[in-house]
């Protein structure tokens, strides 16, 4: 029996129809993302105005959900950190040494997150020590980033909060460091034209990245002497260097990022991604905040 046709149509009678054109999306579910941000950053203030050690838990926390979204990033790479030392290193790190620099001062604090960062180190190499010889080098390299870009970075935060009007001093930081963000999107979405480092983050121009600069600055000069009595100089200064230090954090998780061929570092802030994802442009800016109103202010 003859093969029966696939179509009895002629094809002259056969019309393709298109295909429905995609919808552009940005990737995020932006209420999401603002009730999100909300509640980060409310938990923020309030803890800064009203329980410290509520701060404190917020840095355990990055430094935690971070560790755990770097390591997996290295590991996409064949770089294995040693995160259980991390893990238990970092709380212990940002802890005791808020006790310390409570009861003896910022200086013994500072100590204190030294040698708590030193026994870390010496932990992750111990700890791979149990591996085999090939891939030492790349797994301890590892490990010594993730202690070096978030412990580390974090807790000039915590030596921040110990400073006199330390919350307020924090407040101004969480207001400067995202607004030169806002700022260099707007500015950049309006006038940018020279792309920056178009192979790290092909968005980011250099108009947006001085119209930040200029901006942070100039708000830094109206609201820091407002909020911990800085002088207007000061405030430019601390916001110059904030915006720029922020510019350099995104730059580095974008190429972090790149390295490990990821869109975001993890999905634990609904919206927004990873922890790193919002910790990109603070990290950087955390110790220039702490040694410029360290300096600057007093």
């Amino acid at each position: 029996m003859p093969a029966r046709p696939a179509s009895t149509l002629p094809e002259a009678m056969v019309v393709s129809v298109p295909a429905e054109p995609r919808r552009r999306t940005t990737g995020r579910n932006l209420p999401v993302a603002i009730a999100s941000a909300i509640i980060l950053y409310a938990w923020i203030l309030g803890s800064l105005l009203l329980w410290h050690w509520g701060f404190i838990a917020f840095l355990i926390a990055c430094a935690l959900a971070g560790g755990f979204e770097l390591t997996r990033a290295f590991s996409r790479r064949r770089m294995h950190a040693a995160f259980t030392p991390i893990a238990i290193g970092s709380p212990l790190t940002l802890a005791i040494g808020y006790i310390v620099a409570l009861r003896w001062g910022m200086t013994a604090g500072f100590g204190t997150v030294l040698a708590a960062l030193t026994l870390m180190v010496i932990a992750c190499l111990v700890v791979r020590l149990r591996g085999p010889v090939e891939g030492f080098m790349r797994d301890a390299s590892a490990s010594l980033f993730i202690i070096g870009y978030l412990p580390m970075l974090l807790s000039t935060l915590m030596l921040l909060l110990v400073q006199p009007e330390g919350h307020l001093r924090l407040i101004l930081y969480f207001l400067l460091v995202p607004g030169s963000d806002t700022a260099a999107y707007a500015v950049g979405s309006l006038a940018g034209r020279r792309r920056m480092v178009p192979h790290i983050s092909p968005s980011k121009t250099w108009e947006g990245t001085l119209g930040a600069v200029a901006i942070t600055g100039l708000v830094g000069a109206i609201i820091a002497p407002l909020m911990i009595g800085a002088s207007w100089w000061a405030g430019i200064i601390i916001g110059v260097l904030l915006s720029i230090a922020a510019t350099v954090g995104d730059l580095i998780e974008s190429m972090l990022k790149r390295q490990a061929g990821i869109k975001d570092m993890g999905r634990v802030i609904p919206g927004h991604g990873g922890a790193m994802d919002r910790l990109d442009s603070l990290l950087i800016a955390a110790p220039l905040a702490w040694l410029s109103m360290l300096l600057l202010v007093g």
